[in-house]
């Protein structure tokens, strides 16, 4: 039995199918046509945008555009004038390769990230190591597993599942993932949750330790995977699936029933949300209000502070969407740079 972090809940049975990394071996030599190395770049980072709109449109439409919204992120981060200003200065001072120059650049950028003890934060890293890898393997020509092809029963096996590649994820035909890196905050456990695909994530060495067309069982609530099960071990994980399935469909019923406890005590099931689309969800789900609106999620997956009036906005759609609900707001001083918690309707506002 392998144990992970439990990223995204429910039982999958299925078989492997592993998403090699390929090799990206940059060449350390020097160049004496500068232009054209930065005609190659450019055209490279226009390519990756292109892509990553059309990816970001797919995953729109078969998850939502939240989850989209990560890949868009991609595109902004990339857009920091600064980024591409040093590989481009890079290139012209050191008469290095447009890849040198990118991965040297992109993975300064991505350690500054992976240092700070903050773990929201910290998943910048693996964003633009994501972005580093896609650009690299479009200079040089590597083309990857098309995930999207992935038959059905398909347990995908990734070293980190990244937001690019989960955009090709048919999510019908995946019955799990398995990761060796990866938390509950990481993009491959959001969008693994937000398709309803169970997950077990940072289980070392689980690339090498399975092969194609293995079978495996998994359950993301409890965070274990077993490779090769025996039949009893499959069967018995059949059963919670069959159960997984009949909890779930129980739940429906309680959509629009009071919530109260079993001694009569009535409670308010409210939901956390980190962007206002989230609010519309809360209430398909039958949520009583916002518990929390994490307001710092905002200033996520962008190169700028929101403006005053963009925020205003955010806040105005969220309203809306709950009408007469309740709404708990996460918001930061600049003056005294304290936390507060301001809740609207209902209840009285504290910090």
């Amino acid at each position: 039995m392998y144990k992970g972090i439990a990223g995204s809940e429910g039982i999958g049975i299925g078989n492997v199918v592993i998403i090699e990394e390929h090799e990206i071996v940059i060449e350390n030599k020097k160049i004496t046509d500068t232009d054209a190395e930065i005609a190659r770049l450019q055209g490279a980072i226009e390519k990756f945008v292109n892509d990553t709109n059309a990816m970001a449109d797919r995953m729109e439409k078969t998850v939502g555009a939240k989850d989209a919204d990560i890949l868009r992120g991609h595109i902004q981060m990339l857009q920091d004038p600064t980024i591409e200003e040093q590989i481009t200065a890079l290139i012209v001072s050191e008469k290095i390769t447009a890849e040198k120059a990118l991965d040297q650049v992109l993975e300064q950028t991505a350690e500054i990230f992976a240092q700070i003890p903050d773990e929201l934060l910290q998943q910048r890293a693996t964003d633009f190591r994501d972005i580093k890898a896609r650009i690299l393997k479009i200079l040089l020509g590597i083309e990857d597993y098309d995930i999207s092809a992935a038959p059905a029963g398909t347990v995908l096996v990734a070293h980190d599942l990244t937001p690019s590649m989960t955009a090709g994820i048919v999510a019908e035909n995946i019955a799990g993932i398995l990761t060796e890196v990866g938390g509950r905050t990481s993009h491959s456990a959001i969008l693994a949750r937000a398709m309803e695909i169970p997950a077990v994530l940072s289980i070392d060495g689980i690339c090498t330790s399975v092969k194609n067309g293995d079978r495996v069982v998994l359950n993301g609530t409890s965070g274990e995977a077993i490779v090769n099960p025996d039949a009893e071990t499959e069967q018995k994980f059949a059963g919670l699936l069959e159960e997984y399935k009949k909890e779930k469909e129980l739940l429906k019923k309680f959509a629009g029933v009071p919530t109260v406890s079993a001694d009569g005590t009535k409670v308010e099931l409210v939901c956390n949300i980190g962007k206002p689309e989230d609010a519309k969800k809360a209430v398909e789900c039958d949520g009583e209000g916002i518990g929390l609106f994490r307001t710092e999620f905002l200033f996520m997956d962008r190169d700028t502070i929101p403006t005053e009036e963009e925020q205003f906005q955010v806040y105005k759609t969220v309203a809306q969407n709950m009408a007469s609900l309740s709404l708990s707001v996460h918001s930061i001083s600049e003056v005294t740079r304290k936390s507060h918690i301001w809740v609207l309707r209902k209840r009285t506002t504290h910090s």
